[in-house]
């Protein structure tokens, strides 16, 4: 690509808020796949010069691949405006595009929605994430394993140099998004993401939000489109100059959150989904199961809130925490029984009551590891706010309870095994038996 946007700065024309751009024009059939790395700023004229300084030359030198790098400056009081122009002049394969309006999310969706690449990304202006880590991530997009492609600073394999403070941020809202929303990705706030460009525009006329919950709810979307999610341990270092205002994040955060989880309790989180997601289906019988299941942990949730508030009046929180925990428990796992897996009669009663026990065991250590770490960063949290944490800490452990229950408490298989343990033998001496009355019965026949 030429340096379309030098001259964009001796341009005043706008449109749609958005500085003039020269339309990408599609290569010719069989060319190399083309990779776009956009760098939303705001402000950010004191490091971009350095950092995409930097990029290109990594990029230049290592990258096997076409790429095109764009800055895409939203709504910079500063000069940045005038070093990402003078930039796109000055290097090759460089481009520049000015936003009206604040929000990197709003910037993303501007450039990638236009984009001709075969593969977008994004990376965020100080570099915090190692180079090192890019090709590995757009690796299974170029060539279709996947369809987006995160860095994960939570992975196993990943190092990771930040403060106390943005690490119990980190966490506290990755676990909030695997307890509520059933998120099954690590970080979602990496700034350091990729995907294939016809599954990223096809998302964007879903996604609302336009600051920094965008990249998490275009995840969000596409796991429950079917998309498969790529994971790369990443190399990550904080940057001690970031200007991010924490608290306001963590607000607009929460509230996309309710958001999405409002829209998917209605279904307007459909989206259309790859044909091998349309071919999967539930295991059979789990269907009928998984609504009895949400029906009756809907019903032991309202009731172990209000056991859980009545008790913390004269107890302490994990003492009245427990207490209501243990009596939801007996009765989820008795009407679980009953009505979710059709066992009837008192024959292993208790002993499915000690099985489930397990699962109120593991409820119990996640719900005193929230209140623990609830009163370690909010030491004066009300009764509702401790409430609030548990009620993350217990959905979590809903989804392995039901796991549990379905294969192994009220698995059918290991009744039969238990009740019919020679089965198999039984049915096999009763078919050599048959055989050989069927050869006596033949040769009597013949003698005759």
């Amino acid at each position: 690509m030429s340096n379309s946007t030098a001259s964009a700065a001796a341009q005043p024309a706008h449109r749609d808020g958005v500085q003039a751009r020269r339309p990408a024009q599609p290569g010719p059939p069989g060319r190399a796949l083309l990779v776009e790395i956009v760098v939303p700023v705001h402000n950010e004229e004191h490091v971009l010069g350095r950092s995409v300084r930097r990029l290109h030359a990594y990029l230049s030198e290592t990258f096997p691949y076409p790429f095109r790098i764009t800055i895409a400056d939203n709504a910079s009081t500063d000069t940045t405006w005038q070093v990402a122009s003078a930039l796109a002049a000055e290097l090759p394969r460089v481009e520049a595009v000015h936003l009206d309006q604040k929000g990197r999310g709003r910037a993303l969706r501007q450039v990638w929605s236009r984009s001709d690449a075969d593969v977008v990304s994004y990376m965020d202006v100080d570099l915090s994430t190692g180079l090192d880590a890019f090709l590995p991530l757009v690796a299974p997009l170029l060539s279709g394993h996947s369809d987006l492609a995160i860095g994960s600073r939570l992975h196993r394999g990943s190092a990771v140099v930040r403060g106390p403070k943005r690490e119990i941020i980190s966490r506290t809202y990755n676990l909030m998004l695997r307890t509520t929303l059933a998120a099954r990705f690590s970080d979602a706030q990496c700034g350091f993401k990729a995907g294939r460009t016809e599954v990223v525009q096809a998302l964007l006329g879903s996604v609302e939000d336009q600051t920094w919950f965008f990249d998490t709810e275009l995840l969000l979307l596409a796991e429950r489109s079917g998309l498969r999610i790529h994971e790369v341990p990443v190399d990550w270092v904080d940057d001690p100059d970031s200007r991010v205002d924490i608290v306001r994040t963590v607000k607009d955060d929460l509230k996309g959150m309710w958001r999405v989880a409002r829209r998917t309790v209605s279904g307007a989180t459909r989206l259309p989904v790859p044909p091998r997601v349309q071919q999967a289906q539930l295991p059979p019988g789990m269907r009928r199961q998984l609504s009895s299941f949400a029906v009756i942990g809907a019903a032991s949730t309202l009731a172990y809130l209000a056991l859980y508030l009545v008790l913390r009046q004269g107890s302490p929180a994990v003492v009245a925490n427990a207490l209501a925990l243990l009596a939801t428990a007996v009765a989820n796992t008795a009407a679980n029984r009953r009505f979710t897996f059709g066992v009837t009669g008192s024959r292993d009663a208790l002993k499915h009551q000690v099985e489930g026990g397990i699962a109120f065991l593991i409820g119990l250590l996640l719900s005193t590891l929230i209140l623990a770490v609830t009163r370690a960063v909010a030491p004066g949290a009300s009764h509702l706010e401790e409430l609030g944490a548990l009620v993350g800490a217990n959905a979590l452990a809903t989804v392995v309870r039901f796991l549990l229950m379905r294969v192994w408490v009220f698995n059918p298989g290991r009744h039969h095994r238990r009740t019919h343990p020679t089965a198999t033998a039984t049915d096999s001496a009763a078919t050599a038996t048959d055989s050989t009355a069927a050869t006596r019965t033949h040769q009597e026949l013949n003698h005759r």
